[in-house]
């Protein structure tokens, strides 16, 4: 990925969890502020049983003597890829740490980026990286299975979200529609001036 002083906003759907993770981390070390939205339709390579039952081994692993001092296993898809995303950093060194600290992930598409273009990352996509007959499974499915509550309240507001953004996109259509018929209707007139203009 370029570099840019502005945040990229990277859109999680169809993306694969390790792959994705792995280009977001080097990013992230070079600097990069990222914002990764939809964490709940990330995909991960393999069928859902076989990962549903790793993720319950994973969440069987605790302090023998304190539960509370950790490993703490988080359950929101967002928090499970920042985890991931983690991994892949030194962040126990400063560096690492900063690093971290400029990554966003959410759950669903919140308000200041739902009118903001998003970008894919097609080294880590889905349909890129895998064979057609492969199994693979959605993230927000084995985090609902293994706790995650909010899966039908993001699935509510997502379809809400989508009712407006096609609202939205369909008024700016219109506009840019009668922004071309009234420049083809001044064109006539504008030509003489537009001649004179173009001497310059």
């Amino acid at each position: 990925m370029s570099f840019s002083v502005k945040p990229k906003l990277i859109d999680g759907r169809g993306h694969l969890l390790g792959r994705l993770a792995a280009l977001v981390a080097k990013s992230l070390l070079q600097g990069q502020k990222i914002v990764v939205v939809r964490c709940e339709q990330i995909n991960i390579s393999g069928s859902f049983y076989r990962n549903k039952l790793k993720m319950l081994d994973k969440m069987r692993k605790k302090m023998n003597t304190n539960h509370a001092r950790g490993p703490f296993h988080f359950r929101a898809p967002s928090k499970i890829f920042w985890k991931t995303v983690r991994g892949m950093l030194p962040h126990k060194l400063s560096r690492g740490a900063e690093a971290l600290g400029r990554l966003k992930v959410c759950d669903g598409v919140p308000p200041p980026y739902d009118k903001q273009k998003k970008m894919v990352i097609p080294a880590a996509l889905k349909v890129m990286r895998l064979k057609q007959r492969r199994k693979f499974c959605v993230l927000g499915r084995i985090s609902s299975e293994i706790g995650w509550k909010y899966e039908g309240i993001i699935n509510t507001l997502e379809s809400r979200r989508k009712v407006k953004c096609a609202i939205r996109y369909k008024k700016v259509k219109h506009e840019k529609k009668l922004a071309i018929d009234a420049k083809k209707k001044c064109a006539a007139k504008i030509a003489p001036y537009q001649t004179i203009l173009e001497k310059f």
